[in-house]
């Protein structure tokens, strides 16, 4: 079972030596420290608990003493693996052609219209009497002036939580930390990501 957290720096280019270009994302990911395990006896599943960016003594609060690392996150495991509390999780167990399961929190884009929201085409065959209406989304509702819940409307977008599943891992630099995954990845940078093996 591979896991790690990391942050995203942003999206470059890589070059195969025929001269291929592939669009990769480069991740900052780990080192991460095992900070608890859950066990099916005690609680009922088995998880590992891993933290990341430990945070300097005197930002510490009490409640968090034992725990100092600015990012807590939980993952699934199989009951048996070997591992104990204060491990350390790195990227070296990733290699080079691995698919992966990320996920983070998506970029925010603020209140947005159903054309660019949920990709309604809009009023743009009409002729006549369709000034501003071009970007309207139409009738939403039955007579009696009901509208059903869950209907497609104007309203805010994004910064929401995102997996994105099946990225390849394009190079792996654990010198650095560094973790290239080809295509795009959720959030801005420097957004925190979970990936998985």
């Amino acid at each position: 079972m591979k896991f790690i957290l990391g942050k995203k720096i942003g999206m470059t280019e890589i070059f195969a030596p025929d001269g291929k270009k592939t669009p990769v994302t480069l991740i900052e990911a780990g080192p991460c420290a095992l900070t608890q395990l859950k066990t099916e006896k005690k609680d009922g599943y088995s998880s590992a608990q891993i933290g990341f960016e430990k945070i300097s003594e005197k930002k510490i609060k009490k409640s968090s003493a034992k725990k100092p690392f600015r990012f807590l996150r939980e993952f699934r495991i199989e009951s048996g693996l070997e591992m104990k509390t204060g491990d350390i999780v790195s990227i070296a167990d990733f290699k080079e052609g691995d698919k992966v399961k990320v996920a983070g929190i998506s970029k925010g884009k603020g209140f947005q219209g159903g054309v660019k929201k949920h990709g309604f085409k809009g009023q743009q065959t009409c002729t006549h009497g369709t000034k501003h209406e071009l970007r309207n989304f139409g009738s939403v509702g039955m007579g009696g002036a009901a509208i059903r819940k869950g209907k497609k409307m104007a309203g805010r977008m994004g910064a929401q939580r995102v997996t994105v599943k099946n990225l390849i891992v394009a190079k792996v630099d654990p010198e650095n930390n560094l973790l290239a995954l080809k295509g795009a990845v959720p959030g801005n940078k420097g957004t925190l990501l979970e990936i998985r093996g």
